[in-house]
């Protein structure tokens, strides 16, 4: 799926981060809340984020190329890497504000109106979040989801602002102010470390989910038949791409043209059951004791990932080969 549509939902992360920059910002000069003024840094980090998200999925939304012959995709990876770490920094800038307001309270003015208008900005975000979310798992695009995870917690922050500065207006009690900010920075710490996490995990080539990979495991289970084998299965995620390679042994009676046609319909089958997945398949004799060779590396090497497809050895199959064929995720 070529990222480049994509980017329209960008520009409206964008745009509703531009337009709750302004009223939040309205808000605190008006109440003087640094609760407020904390809501309001996060939506400026939003603003950071989706513009890296716009150059980001512009990027992975470029076709292969020859410097590049596997896709753009992981740029998609930089992106919600770079919001999440701006996300801990919005949250060490908020700590800074209300501690000092803790040791030093201030009462608060105006609070009607300014509460006003940050629950009109929280409807904006919550708004641009669920189609965001939406589009971003349609598409499987960890940009977009990064984008509304952050938008989403946005609108949880501000609720929590808006109760607070309302019960501090109500009784009076100014500290509650600062305590609010101090908790909406633990929540965003805790969501921006999440984000970085999932982009550590795809920068790191991690292997597709594990539902996906049962998916791949069950094709191959039916595929598996008397004298074909299949082992060495690799797979990994790169932005809304997947790649999965598998070694394919077949007697060695096989004209090439039978194991291509073969290996095809292996290819096709998983193609099918994962949108936007390239297979790679590379075909061994089952005659050959060098086809198991690799069977022992990728044992060693991967053995905490590996899991089993079971298929029935061939009658002429090698002292030395394996009688059962190894799927190492």
């Amino acid at each position: 799926m070529n990222s480049t549509p994509l980017t329209r939902y960008a520009w409206l992360s964008i745009a509703a981060a531009v337009s709750t920059i302004s009223l939040k910002m309205a808000a605190w000069r008006i109440t003087g809340s640094v609760g407020l003024l904390s809501d309001a840094l996060e939506s400026i980090v939003n603003l950071v984020g989706a513009v890296m998200a716009l150059a980001m999925l512009t990027i992975a939304g470029r076709p292969p190329d020859e410097d590049h012959a596997y896709g753009h995709g992981k740029a998609e990876y930089f992106s919600s890497g770079a919001e999440g770490t701006l996300i801990l920094i919005a949250a060490g800038s908020i700590v800074a504000t209300a501690v000092g307001r803790l040791l030093a309270p201030v009462p608060l003015d105006q609070v009607g109106l300014g509460l006003a208008i940050s629950v009109a900005a929280s409807l904006i975000n919550l708004g641009v979040a669920l189609v965001l979310l939406k589009v971003g798992r349609r598409h499987d695009s960890i940009t977009l989801e990064a984008n509304a995870h952050h938008l989403l917690t946005d609108v949880w922050t501000s609720a929590g602002v808006v109760l607070a500065v309302g019960l501090t207006w109500i009784t009076g009690w100014h500290r509650l102010d600062p305590i609010m900010a101090l908790i909406v920075a633990a929540n965003i710490v805790w969501t921006g470390g999440r984000i970085v996490r999932r982009s550590v995990a795809g920068l790191m080539d991690s292997a597709v989910p594990e539902g996906e990979r049962a998916q791949i495991q069950k094709i191959l289970s039916e595929f598996a038949q008397e004298g074909i084998q299949f082992h060495a299965l690799r797979t990994r995620q790169a932005g809304n791409r997947r790649f999965v390679s598998v070694h394919v042994v077949v007697p060695g009676n096989w004209t090439v043209h039978r194991g291509h046609e073969f290996v095809e319909q292996v290819e096709e089958a998983i193609r099918q059951a994962l949108a936007g997945s390239t297979v790679f398949t590379h075909l061994e004799s089952l005659d050959d004791p060098a086809s198991w060779n690799d069977i022992s590396l990728e044992r060693d090497a991967m053995r905490d990932n590996s899991s089993e497809v079971t298929a029935t050895p061939h009658a002429q199959s090698p002292p030395t080969a394996s009688r059962t064929s190894r799927a190492c995720l």
